[in-house]
């Protein structure tokens, strides 16, 4: 049977690894926030793309160091005083390590001839720590990471610059993998087909897989 899909993309955070968002609300109620309050002064509204710091910062146009400042005096202004630089290395640490049987598939995955990419929301200044997280040059053909392209997910541009990168691949001929709605949505408006990403890995793989088989 003739392959219908040419490349996979993939998220890095809550997709190799277990969501690093999952820890905020014990950590907001550590700070005596209200529900949503801490991820909102951290992260703003992160099923859109805005002028929030955290935004800012993903899209490379402010160091971590501005954004820290920023995020401060902004949790200051609400009652919250806290480090965000304390409160990121929380969150980095997660439930778990690194999916390796996601590593390892993916590596099948470009063994069988599909291309592969990797479409990050990320910091610049994170760069070398999840670089050595996973073997990226080894399972990824195209690496498109937010601080470095100056566009972030769910802007349709991110998906747009990924599928041009690997050779021009047409969307409908694609799938993309991401542990947020919103990002996955994104990708379906441009004729991208999405699988949503829970906390299970073996589901991810096994998902995955089916759509591939189909």
């Amino acid at each position: 049977m003739a392959r219908s899909i040419d490349a996979v993309l993939f998220d890095f955070g809550g997709v190799f690894t277990g969501s690093p968002f999952h820890a905020s609300t014990d950590l907001g109620g550590e700070l005596g926030a209200r529900p949503g309050q801490l991820e909102e002064i951290m992260f703003g509204p992160y099923h859109e793309d805005t002028d929030h710091t955290w935004h800012r910062l993903e899209r490379g146009e402010i160091t971590l160091a501005a954004a820290r400042e920023e995020i401060m005096a902004e949790g200051a202004r609400q009652g919250l005083v806290f480090e965000p630089i304390e409160i990121l290395g929380r969150l980095a640490g997660g439930r778990e390590g690194v999916r390796t049987a996601l590593v390892d598939r993916v590596r099948e995955l470009r063994q069988e001839g599909y291309r592969t990419a990797l479409v990050t929301n990320n910091v610049a200044e994170f760069r070398s720590t999840w670089h050595s997280m996973i073997p990226v040059g080894e399972i990824f053909d195209v690496v498109v990471d937010s601080s470095e392209v100056g566009v972030r997910k769910p802007d349709p541009a991110i998906y747009r610059l990924t599928l041009e990168r690997l050779g021009d691949v047409p969307p409908e001929r694609s799938v993309f993998l991401d542990d947020a709605e919103s990002n996955v949505k994104a990708a379906t408006d441009l004729g991208i087909h999405g699988l949503l990403v829970d906390d299970d890995c073996v589901s991810t793989i096994a998902a995955l897989d089916r759509f591939l088989a189909a």
